[in-house]
């Protein structure tokens, strides 16, 4: 049986870039995606570059976060295996987020709400375990498969507005050491890719990140920024099935970049 990607915001950022890599390595690919007009001709080119490269393609325009298209897509990966388990990879690099304080300070504040901070956590970290539910129910993980979550050195640290969205990145990494721990009978790894900063649309959206860019690019060793490709190349490889024996980890894709001290460090001229 055919194995395929079932990827979790595949038309942008990271999503885009391991949909790509992935068929390089002979996955099919269910992407799963959420645009609008405007946005679709860059679906369409992805869905083209992914068939030249002989991949199977499936794109589903729907939120992920949306309990009945999870059961709706579920069901047709289902139908389309003829109950076969096919998945070899799932990617959730999922970005919708509230970026808003979470208490009030000063005039101007406008905190987090209850259904806004539930809305982060939803999307941006509980989905991965719906997801993973329902197709570990169904019997569609292949034997020797791989889940990756997206998150970022923002689980750890405190960023203006980024409170929400600093949480649910925690919380995907908590996710990915428990799933480690209760799928390995199943032979499934799970482990959490710590990008460093990279210039996607999700990074746009931050308040102050061009100061955020600013602190990278002059932390980082190799004097630039992170890009989508280098995560996929990564996620890629350890999709093979010599990876196995890593799993339940936050593994830094970064080139350096959150080694270095600002203290004292400062970047060649």
């Amino acid at each position: 049986m055919k194995r395929y990607a079932l990827i979790l915001g595949s038309s942008s950022g990271f999503g885009r870039a391991a949909a790509l890599e992935l068929a390089k390595e002979g996955f099919g690919i269910y992407g799963v995606h959420l645009d609008r007009s405007a946005t679709m001709p860059m679906v369409e080119e992805l869905k083209a570059e992914l068939t030249n490269l002989g991949a199977d393609t499936v794109f589903y325009n729907v939120n992920a976060a949306d309990a009945d298209r999870r059961a709706e897509i579920i069901h047709d990966i289902n139908e389309r295996s003829g109950g076969v388990a096919s998945i070899g990879v799932l990617v959730h690099s999922l970005a919708f987020g509230s970026l808003q304080p979470l208490v009030f300070i000063q005039e101007g504040d406008k905190p987090v709400t209850q259904k806004q901070l539930e809305m982060t956590l939803d999307v941006m970290a509980n989905s991965l375990v719906y997801w993973t539910q329902d197709l570990v129910a169904k019997n569609l993980f292949c034997e020797n498969s791989r889940i990756f979550g997206l998150t970022s050195a923002g689980s750890r640290r405190a960023l203006p507005m980024y409170g929400a969205v600093s949480a649910a990145k925690a919380a995907m990494e908590a996710y990915c050491r428990q799933l480690a721990m209760e799928l390995a009978p199943l032979k499934i790894t799970a482990n959490a890719i710590c990008a460093g900063v990279t210039d996607t649309p999700a990074l746009k959206k931050i308040p102050g990140n061009d100061i955020i860019i600013g602190n990278a690019m002059m932390r980082n060793p190799n004097h630039r920024l992170t890009t989508p490709d280098d995560v996929a190349k990564f996620i890629r490889l350890l999709s093979k099935p010599e990876s196995l024996w890593v799993n339940g980890d936050v593994i830094r894709v970064d080139g350096g970049e959150d080694a270095i001290d600002l203290t004292w460090w400062k970047p060649n001229s």
